[in-house]
C-alpha cells in the first residue's frame, strides 16, 4: 500500500466516521465563526472599561474578571473537546451557545465583583464548549475527498473571525451609547439566535464519533508525537499574545497615545483579512515542513526587530516603525501557522475523535500564554522605556519562536506509522 492510498483511506475513514452522512454546510460552519467573534467582540472588549468608568471597580478587580475568563476558556477547551467526542459537536455548539448566553445575562445584571466574576467564568465556559466543537467539524468538513480547496476552511475560518473582530467592536461601541446593560443583552441575543440557527442548519447526524474504542481524551494524551506538536505550535498563540500585553508598552516606550493602539490593531486586522488566503495557498504549496517553520521564523524576526530598536530612543517621525516591525511579523507568522496547524490536527486524530485533539492543542496554547507572560512579566516593566532591558522579553519570546520553528517539523503527523505512545 503507497502512502499515498494510506492517506485517501484515512480521509475516506474520516469523513465518513466523523460527520455522519450529511456534512455540514462550510458556509454555515464559517457563518457561525463570524457571528459567535461578533457577539464576543461587542461585549468583552468594553468589559473592562464597563468595570472602571460605571462600577468603580479597581484595576486588581478588573485583572482578576478578564483573567479569569481567560483562563476558564483556554483551561476547559480540552473537556469541550473531549465532550464533542462524546457527545456530539452539534449538541456541544449549542450548548456553548447557551451558556454563553448564560455568562452575559450574569454579567448584564452584575454590579459588584463576585457576580462579574462569576458571568466571565460562565461566558469562557461557553467558548470552550464551542470553538473545538466547531474546529472539529471545520477539520472533518476540510479533509473531505471531493471539493478540494485552494485553501482550507481553517484559512476561511480566520478570515470569518478576524471580519468578526473587526465588526463587533463597532457594534459595542454603538450599543454602550445607550449603556453596558444594553450591549451585553445585545450580545444574549446575537447567541441566542445563534443557537436557533444552529439548530435548524447543522444535520442532526453531525457529530464527532469515535471509530475506536478508545477515549477521545486518552487517544491525544498518549500519543507522544502530537503532544510534543502541541508544545511547540503553542509558541506562535504566545507570540501573537503580545499584541495585547507587550504592545502597549511598546506603544508607551515610543511615546504614543492611545489612540495608536487602535491604529496598529486595525492594520492587523486589514493585514489578515487581505493576506490570510493568499498566505495559507503559500503555505500549502510550501508544504508543512517547510512551512511552519517559516511562519515561526516570521514571528521571530517581528519580534527580533522589537528587540533591536527596543534600546533605542526613536526619532522624529519614526516612533510607530518598531510596533508595525513587530505586529506585521506575528501576523503574517500567526497567518502562515495556525490555518496549517489546525489542519494537521485532524491529521493527527484520524479515526479517533478530533475534538480532544482540538482542544489539547488549544489547551497548550493556553498554557503557554499563561505561563509565558507570567515569567516575562517582571522583564516588561524595563521595556516601557529606551534600554538595554527593554530589548530582555521580546528577545526571549524571539528565541523562542525560532527554537519552536527549527523542532516542531520533527513532531508533524505521518499518514500510516503507528502512534508513538509514551514509554
Amino acid at each position: 500500500m503507497t502512502r499515498v492510498d494510506t492517506r485517501q483511506q484515512l480521509e475516506t475513514r474520516i469523513s465518513s466516521t466523523t460527520i455522519g452522512r450529511t456534512p455540514p454546510r462550510p458556509s454555515l460552519l464559517l457563518g457561525s465563526q463570524l457571528i459567535f467573534n461578533i457577539g464576543f467582540y461587542s461585549v468583552v472588549p468594553f468589559l473592562a472599561i464597563a468595570m472602571r468608568q460605571e462600577f468603580l471597580l479597581g484595576t486588581t478587580a478588573v485583572a482578576l474578571v478578564l483573567g479569569a475568563r481567560t483562563f476558564s476558556q483556554q483551561g476547559l477547551f480540552l473537556f469541550g473537546g473531549v465532550a464533542a467526542d462524546r457527545w456530539g459537536a452539534r449538541r456541544i455548539m449549542l450548548l456553548g451557545c447557551l451558556v454563553r448566553v448564560a455568562g452575559y445575562v450574569v454579567l448584564a445584571t452584575a454590579s459588584d465583583l463576585p457576580l462579574f466574576l462569576i458571568g466571565a467564568i460562565v461566558t469562557g465556559m461557553g467558548g470552550a464548549l464551542f470553538s473545538p466543537a466547531m474546529e472539529s467539524l471545520v477539520g472533518a468538513v476540510d479533509r473531505q475527498p471531493v471539493k478540494r480547496r485552494s485553501a482550507s476552511l481553517f484559512a476561511w475560518l480566520a478570515v470569518c473571525g478576524e471580519c468578526g473582530a473587526v465588526l463587533g467592536p463597532v457594534l459595542g461601541a454603538l450599543l454602550l451609547g445607550y449603556d453596558f446593560r444594553t450591549a451585553v443583552l445585545s450580545g444574549a441575543a446575537i447567541f441566542l439566535l445563534m443557537a436557533g440557527v444552529l439548530w435548524k442548519g447543522l444535520p442532526a447526524d453531525a457529530r464527532l464519533a469515535k471509530a475506536t474504542g478508545e477515549p477521545g481524551a486518552w487517544a491525544c494524551l498518549r500519543d507522544r508525537r502530537f503532544v510534543c506538536f502541541a508544545a511547540f505550535g503553542s509558541v506562535s498563540l504566545l507570540g501573537y499574545n503580545q499584541l495585547y500585553l507587550g504592545l502597549p508598552l511598546e506603544l508607551e516606550r515610543a511615546g504614543l497615545e492611545t489612540a495608536a493602539f487602535g491604529f496598529v490593531f486595525a492594520y492587523v486586522s486589514v493585514l489578515t483579512i487581505i493576506l490570510q488566503l493568499p498566505v495559507s495557498r503559500l503555505a500549502r504549496w510550501m508544504g508543512a515542513r517547510k512551512a511552519l517553520p517559516a511562519g515561526f521564523f516570521l514571528q521571530a524576526l517581528g519580534l527580533g526587530a522589537a528587540a533591536i530598536l527596543a534600546p533605542v530612543i526613536p526619532a522624529a517621525g519614526t516612533e510607530l516603525a518598531p510596533a508595525l516591525l513587530l505586529v506585521t511579523g506575528l501576523a503574517l507568522g500567526h497567518m502562515m501557522v495556525v490555518p496549517l496547524a489546525l489542519a494537521l490536527v485532524q491529521d493527527f486524530a484520524g479515526t479517533h475523535g478530533a475534538g480532544s485533539f482540538f482542544g489539547l492543542y488549544s489547551t497548550c496554547g493556553g498554557i503557554a500564554v499563561l505561563l509565558g507572560n507570567l515569567a516575562l512579566g517582571p522583564f516588561y516593566a524595563a521595556a516601557e522605556t529606551p534600554g538595554p532591558g527593554a530589548a530582555v522579553p521580546w528577545a526571549a519570546i524571539a528565541a523562542a519562536s525560532a527554537v519552536s520553528g527549527l523542532c516542531i517539523r520533527y513532531f508533524l503527523p505521518q499518514p500510516g506509522m503507528p502512534r508513538l505512545a509514551w514509554s
